[in-house]
């Protein structure tokens, strides 16, 4: 059984940067996409990032609202995913779950309902 276990989240000042790690158990790591997405209260899961497996061309997506900003890295030797943020906003507090799928499409990486696990989520709140 696939499991996914983020950390690294906190209270962070506006400008501050933060890393999120994701260690990704259960499974073969390398043959999974994986993905970043976050959730603000009274809002509906928002993807941010993904980067794909080796086997599906391992290249990085990202959505508009955070690129330039937020970064994805994976390594596969130590079964963990990264997010790199810098630039933090009030509007970044939320919280932010890794996810993995290994038949992601390049068509579905934005949509949530396509990776198959889920962790459990880490809380970022950024404060003005």
């Amino acid at each position: 059984q696939v499991q996914l276990a983020e950390s690294g989240g906190g209270l962070v000042q506006t400008g501050g940067s933060l890393r999120l790690s994701c260690v990704v158990s259960g499974g073969t790591f390398s043959r999974y996409s994986v993905g970043w997405f976050r959730q603000a209260p009274g809002k509906e899961r928002e993807f941010l990032a993904v980067r794909r497996s080796s086997g599906s061309g391992g290249r990085t997506y990202y959505a508009d609202s955070v690129k330039g900003r937020f970064t994805i890295s994976r390594d596969d030797a130590k079964n963990t995913l990264y997010l790199q943020m810098k630039g933090l906003i009030p509007e970044d507090t939320a919280v932010y779950y890794c996810a993995a799928d290994a038949g992601l499409i390049l068509s579905s990486i934005q949509n949530q309902h396509q990776y198959d696990h889920w962790g459990q989520g880490t809380q970022v709140t950024v404060s003005s």
